[in-house]
């Protein structure tokens, strides 16, 4: 099946099998690897992305349903200025270890902010729960998020 999505500000068309998830599209037929697997499950939240501007997990949509929307991912973020205020409180804030995560947690924080004008400490915690981090305890995720939500 062809899709057209608009990912990053630009138009991608591809010709996908009907079962293409939209993970893989994105990894493997428009190489932005920033997009992690890590269950295949919808359970760790590690390939989320923005699409139409909410965030969805990639790992579990397949790309058809894309066809016709903006999509967002990590590597769209950031814009010409430099980083997207979300991703510098992650940095600012040491609200990542080892990595994996920190580009699905992003872009759901990036989703949460634009959602909510008025979050506390639970309410960052609440809105990403279905994103897991296996080496953090989160406070300086939910400092990051307090941070970039200003």
């Amino acid at each position: 099946m062809e899709v057209s999505v608009t990912v990053n500000g630009q138009v991608r068309t591809a010709d996908v099998e009907p079962r293409t998830l939209l993970a893989h599209f994105l990894r493997d037929d428009l190489g932005l690897t920033g997009t992690n697997i890590g269950c295949d499950t919808s359970s760790c939240g590690a390939c989320t992305v923005l699409v139409d501007g909410r965030s969805a997990k990639s790992c579990t949509m397949l790309a058809v349903q894309a066809d016709g929307a903006d999509v967002t991912t990590i590597e769209g973020l950031a814009g010409e200025d430099g980083l997207h205020p979300m991703q510098q409180a992650f940095h600012e804030c040491h609200a990542l270890q080892c990595g994996y995560c920190t580009p699905g947690m992003v872009m759901a924080a990036v989703s949460l902010v634009d959602e909510y004008s008025d979050l506390d400490a639970d309410g960052v915690r609440e809105g990403l729960e279905g994103n897991l981090c296996r080496c953090t305890g989160y406070q300086n995720i939910v400092k990051a998020v307090l941070a970039a939500s200003e």
